[in-house]
């Protein structure tokens, strides 16, 4: 195995980390800073790995979530995604490129769109489309990272229900 490889699935098990640390949270703003790191991390492993148009999705990514730290906007959402289509229609070589312009595209809407449980929904979405991609480009990290956070993101989920459940439901006093 050559040293960029070697390297890449390194980066590749530090984005899993990251991203276990970034879907974990409940709070909309800690996950979305995570976020960034996390596709900013990403972003480098997949250059390494020689997948650019997954490459550029995740710079895009990280544009987007650094953009939804500070903007809630259907408008700029829009301008994101139609970035990402025209960009990852114009580099793909092939159709099954554009799994990670999918991933994008509806992480993209559920973070600028969508809060607190439709978000996570969301990223659920998109986090299908990531899945595939990892498998088709070889991204063990990446494998492993898309098959936690979906698991991930349901207990997530269910924290956040339970939490509003708790919320709403008094225990009687005796």
């Amino acid at each position: 195995m050559a040293v960029d490889d070697v390297l890449a699935q390194a980066l590749g098990l530090v984005s899993f980390a990251l991203g276990l640390s970034t879907f974990y949270q409940k709070n909309d703003r800690r996950l979305k800073v995570l976020m960034l790191i996390f596709n900013l991390n990403h972003c480098i492993h997949y250059i390494l790995l020689g997948s650019t148009v997954s490459a550029l999705s995740t710079l895009l990514s990280a544009a987007r979530t650094t953009t939804a730290i500070f903007v809630s906007s259907a408008r700029v959402a829009a301008v994101f995604i139609l970035i990402s289509l025209a960009s990852g229609l114009w580099m793909a070589n092939h159709w099954w490129d554009l799994w990670s312009v999918m991933g994008t595209v509806i992480g993209t809407y559920a973070v600028f769109c969508l809060s607190g449980i439709k978000m996570r929904i969301g990223f659920l979405l998109g986090g299908m489309c990531w899945l595939i991609n990892n498998i088709i480009v070889g991204s063990i990290g990446g494998m492993m990272l898309e098959t936690s956070l979906l698991s991930m993101n349901l207990l997530t989920i269910y924290r956040i229900h339970r939490q509003t459940v708790s919320a709403l439901v008094k225990t009687p006093e005796y």
